[in-house]
C-alpha cells in the first residue's frame, strides 16, 4: 500500500504562483511514476502533469511553460511549481502513484491523494 499526502493548496489572484507537495509512504520501493492531475466541477479529471523515478516528464499542453513537476526521490516526494495561474486552472488536484509493473508509467495509478484545492480569482 501507499500513502499519499499533498499539500500547497490555496486561493491565489490570477497571474500568481502556488507551489503544491505530495509525499508517499508505504511500500515507496513500489513506486515509478508520480504525478498530478486535477478535477474542475463539471469536468473529468485530467493530466497534468507526471515525473518518473528517473526524471522523464510529461505535462499537458494547457499548462506548458508555465507549470513544471520535479521529484526528490531522497524525500519521497513530488512537486508542482505552478506560475502565472489562470482562472480556468481552479480545480482540485491530486496526486497520483504509477507502480513499476504499469505498462504505462502516464496513465495513472491505482494510489490516490485525497486532493487539495487551487482557486485562482480576483
Amino acid at each position: 500500500q501507499v500513502q499519499l499526502v499533498e499539500s500547497g493548496g490555496g486561493l491565489v489572484q490570477p497571474g500568481g504562483s502556488l507551489r503544491l507537495s505530495c509525499t508517499a509512504s508505504g511500500s515507496i520501493f513500489s513506486i515509478d511514476a508520480m504525478g498530478w492531475y486535477r478535477q474542475a466541477p463539471g469536468k473529468q479529471r485530467e493530466l497534468v502533469a507526471v515525473i518518473t523515478s528517473y526524471g522523464s516528464t510529461k505535462t499537458a499542453d494547457s499548462v506548458k511553460g508555465r507549470f513544471t513537476i520535479s521529484r526528490d526521490n531522497a524525500k519521497n516526494t513530488v512537486y508542482l511549481q505552478m506560475n502565472s495561474l489562470k482562472p480556468e486552472d481552479t480545480a482540485v488536484y491530486y496526486c497520483n502513484a504509477v507502480l513499476r509493473n504499469s505498462r504505462r508509467w502516464d496513465e495513472p495509478g491505482p494510489y490516490w491523494g485525497q486532493g487539495t484545492q487551487v482557486t485562482v480569482s480576483s
